[in-house]
C-alpha cells in the first residue's frame, strides 16, 4: 500500500462510493478488501438497491430523505443501469389503515386507484383498490452497480486489492477511510447489527417494472425486479448480529407475503436464499466519525445504496479539511520522484 495514497478499507457500497468520490476530486486512492472477490462477505451484495427516500421517510427520521434524495442523481451519473420507474406501495383492503399511516408519514406521492395500479403494473390488475405511487424514486441492481463502481475505479487507475487483511490502525497513509461496516466495532463501540434475510426468485408469470411494497401490520414486504423475470424479495429486520443462514420462519414469511401480493409467485423458482447483518448506530442514522487520521463512514442500516453517496461526499469534504491542498500534495510527490 502506498503511503502517499488515501487508503479505503472495505469494498462494499460505502467503500467504493468513497473511493470514487475521492478519486474524482483529485486524490490518489487505494482500496483494500479482505474478501477474495467483489461482494465476498459484503452485506451490500444482499441489498435491495432501492433509491426510495420518500418511502423510507415513512419509517425513519426525515433526515434520511433529505440526505438520500440527491443520491438518485449520483447513481444516474455513475451507473447507467439506474432505473427511474418510481415505487408502488399497495395494501389489501383489510390493511387500508396501514396505507393511510404510511401516507401520513411521508410526501411526494400520488394517491392512486385500482385502474391506475393496473396501468402501472398490469399483472396487479384487479388485485388492489388503492395505493401510493412515488414517481420520483428509482432503483438499481446492487450487484451490477457494485461491479460498475469497481470498473469506474479501474478506469481511473484506483487499485482494489482483494484478499488483503488490513487494520486501519496499522496503515501508514495521509488518511484512512474505514468502510468495514460491523467489523469496525472495536473503534465504534455503539454499532449494532440488524439482521436481514432475503430471497431471489424467478417467475415466468409475473412482470413488474418497479419495486412494489406490500404493507402489512406484521410482515411488510418489498419485491424489486432485476429483469428477465428475476425478483429480489426482502427483507426482514431482526435485532441480531448473528451471521448464520436464513431461518425457516423468516423464509416462510417472505414467501407467504410474496404469494399474498400475487398468487403466481407460488410457482416461482427459488434462485437464492441468503442473510447478512447490517451495521447501525443507536439512532439508525448513518454518520462519518473521525478518530485521529481515520474517517469512519458507517451505520448505513437499511439505507446502504441510498445514503452511501452522501457519506462519500462527507468523507471527501473532510479530506479537503484534513489534508494539504492538492497542489501541495502534487508538488511533494514530484520532489520525491527520482530524476
Amino acid at each position: 500500500m502506498s503511503q502517499s495514497r488515501i487508503i479505503v478499507v472495505g469494498a462494499g457500497v460505502a467503500g467504493l462510493c468513497c473511493a470514487l468520490e475521492l478519486s474524482e476530486r483529485g486524490y490518489s486512492v487505494e482500496v483494500v478488501e479482505r474478501g477474495r472477490t467483489l461482494g465476498d462477505g459484503c452485506c451490500s451484495w444482499m441489498a435491495g438497491g432501492m433509491l426510495a427516500p420518500w418511502c423510507e421517510r415513512a419509517g425513519t427520521d426525515p433526515v434520511i430523505a433529505a440526505r438520500g434524495a440527491p443520491s438518485i442523481a449520483w447513481w444516474t451519473r455513475h451507473y447507467p443501469g439506474t432505473v427511474h420507474e418510481g415505487t408502488l406501495v399497495v395494501a389489501h383492503p383489510r390493511d387500508t389503515v396501514e396505507l393511510t399511516r404510511f401516507a401520513d408519514r411521508t410526501e411526494r406521492y400520488e394517491r392512486i386507484d385500482g385502474a391506475r395500479i393496473a396501468e402501472l403494473e398490469p399483472d396487479l390488475a384487479g388485485r388492489f383498490r388503492q395505493g401510493l405511487f412515488f414517481a420520483e424514486e428509482a432503483h438499481v441492481d446492487p450487484r451490477r452497480a457494485l461491479m460498475a463502481l469497481a470498473e469506474a475505479l479501474r478506469r481511473r487507475g484506483v487499485p482494489i486489492r482483494f484478499g488483503t487483511e488490513a487494520s486501519p490502525t496499522g496503515i501508514q497513509a495521509p488518511l484512512v477511510v474505514d468502510c468495514r461496516g460491523l467489523a469496525a466495532r472495536e473503534a465504534l463501540t455503539d454499532l449494532r447489527g440488524v439482521r436481514g434475510e432475503m430471497l431471489v426468485i424467478r417467475s415466468r408469470d409475473v412482470r413488474f417494472s418497479r419495486p412494489v411494497r406490500l404493507l402489512h401490520p406484521r410482515i411488510p414486504l418489498y419485491i424489486v425486479p432485476r429483469g428477465d423475470g428475476v425478483f429480489m424479495v426482502g427483507a426482514t429486520m431482526i435485532e441480531s448480529d448473528t451471521r448464520s443462514g436464513p431461518t425457516v420462519r423468516s423464509t416462510l414469511e417472505l414467501l407467504n407475503a410474496a404469494y399474498a401480493l400475487h398468487p403466481a409467485f407460488a410457482e416461482a423458482e427459488i434462485l437464492e436464499i441468503n442473510a447478512d447483518v447490517r451495521p447501525a448506530f443507536p439512532d439508525n442514522i448513518p454518520a462519518v466519525r473521525r478518530i485521529g487520521r481515520t474517517l469512519h463512514p458507517n451505520g448505513l442500516y437499511r439505507h446502504g445504496f441510498l445514503l452511501a453517496p452522501d457519506l462519500a461526499r462527507q468523507v471527501a469534504d473532510s479530506a479537503a479539511e484534513l489534508l494539504p491542498p492538492l497542489e501541495m500534495i502534487d508538488a511533494d510527490l514530484r520532489q520525491r520522484r527520482p530524476a
